[in-house]
């Protein structure tokens, strides 16, 4: 039974390490659309952030 609920928990543990990796690949990629945008804006003579 015990060897049972290990690998149970070990599947838990693997999903939601899957995703956690997969919302940080999204927030990783808005991050990077926010900075292009930047890039962008401040190209254009505009400057609406301080990096």
């Amino acid at each position: 039974m015990v060897p049972l609920l290990l690998v149970l928990l070990l599947i838990l543990l693997l999903f939601g390490a899957g995703f956690a990796v997969k919302l940080l690949w999204w927030i990783a990629l808005a991050v990077l659309v926010l900075w292009l945008v930047g890039f962008v804006a401040r190209g254009s003579g505009g400057r609406w952030y301080r990096w």
